[in-house]
């Protein structure tokens, strides 16, 4: 009998790039998608589609029950923490972390601290109290250069701005504060990040890593429309074999769970010294590019973690898969692309070049 998996969230770019993804590592599993928005489900790839009204304990149990569900798979970092308080009513298997890990990493000023008291490679950061504190905050991270403020909670660089005075800072948190009902107390300010970006999708069972792939982000998905102009999901990402961003990810998750186990996605950023540094893991979820991981490389990590959640046989050795020179290629409406650096030129002319000229 197929294996029946629920997916929430489904028909927005992350959970259909997951069908994406598990369809061309085991065809014959069953997704069923659920979402409460009728439009966006509307563009769902699952093989079937239910409409509920919230993503609830209760609404998923009904599904679960329903459709006979073997495995729950969240998406989107709410139904994360939805599904791990949950978890025990919902009549199906889950993979996630334990809700207190969940927790943790949900507050990144929380998980930067944890990481730091650890020893893991972590930006300066300070807690903004109110606007009065930022002038200090600011001076003791960046006087003379540039700092970061973010909202502590959220995805998609919510809140995310690069400023070089204390009054960009103060009037960015005062205008969350006024248009948006964002406390000043939501944000911190942090140490700028100059370098590579990095994600890194890493998957565990009982405090042992089966599998990590990472990749790095060169372009930013409408980066150029957001005043940080970066954004967490890549619209130009390149697989890479260094070795540093999964040596950081994996330290990164022993430091906030040593018993480990489900889907831990790690996101770095180089520091002036060339050093990945920790921004937030998000734990529970795959990364919104999950398809660059899954498509190149040895192991499917998606369908790896469906066989670990099952107590299947996972068919790993070595946990990490490097993998150089695929690119995935992202935009709206667009299927993303992930091509090995020798197709980028298929069926293409090159014109860039001016042809020699012959002489007799």
């Amino acid at each position: 009998m197929s294996t029946r998996i629920l997916l929430t969230g489904a028909g927005t770019g992350t959970a259909n790039n997951l069908v994406r993804s598990l369809r061309a590592g085991d065809a014959s599993l069953v997704v069923v998608g659920c979402h409460t928005n009728r439009f966006v489900l509307a563009q769902s790839t699952a093989d079937r589609n239910v409409l509920i009204r919230a993503t609830s304990g209760a609404d998923l149990a009904r599904v679960a029950r329903a459709e006979k569900i073997d495995l729950v798979i969240p998406t989107r970092d709410d139904d994360v923490q939805v599904v791990a308080r949950h978890r025990a009513r919902l009549g199906a298997r889950t993979f996630l972390p334990r809700t207190s890990i969940v927790e943790v990493c949900a507050d990144k000023y929380r998980l930067t601290e944890a990481l730091r008291r650890r020893g893991v490679a972590v930006p300066r950061t300070v807690p903004v109290s109110g606007l009065a504190g930022v002038t200090t905050a600011f001076r003791t991270l960046a006087p003379k250069g540039m700092a970061w403020c973010r909202a502590r909670r959220g995805s998609g660089s919510l809140g995310a701005l690069p400023v070089r005075r204390p009054e960009q800072a103060r009037a960015w948190i005062a205008y969350w504060r006024e248009m948006r009902g964002v406390p000043a107390s939501a944000f911190t300010l942090s140490e700028y990040l100059p370098g590579r970006d990095f994600g890194c999708q890493t998957l565990w069972k009982n405090g042992e890593v089966v599998l990590a792939k990472a990749f790095e982000r060169l372009e930013y998905f409408v980066g150029g429309g957001q005043p940080s102009g970066v954004s967490s999901v890549a619209a130009l990402g390149r697989t890479t074999s260094d070795p540093r961003p999964v040596d950081t990810a994996l330290a990164a998750v022993r430091a906030v769970d040593r018993r480990a186990s489900g889907l831990y996605s790690v996101d770095m950023k180089e520091n002036a010294a060339g050093v990945p540094c920790v921004t937030e893991i998000n734990a529970g979820r795959f990364l919104a590019g999950t398809n660059i991981l899954d498509l190149a490389g040895k192991h499917n990590m998606a369908v790896t973690y469906v066989r670990l959640a099952l107590d299947e046989p996972a068919g790993v050795g070595e946990f990490r898969d490097p993998v150089d020179d695929h690119f995935m290629v992202r935009d709206l409406d667009v299927l993303p692309g992930i091509l090995h650096v020798d197709a980028l030129f298929d069926d293409v002319v090159d014109l860039r070049q001016r042809p020699r000229a012959v002489h007799p």
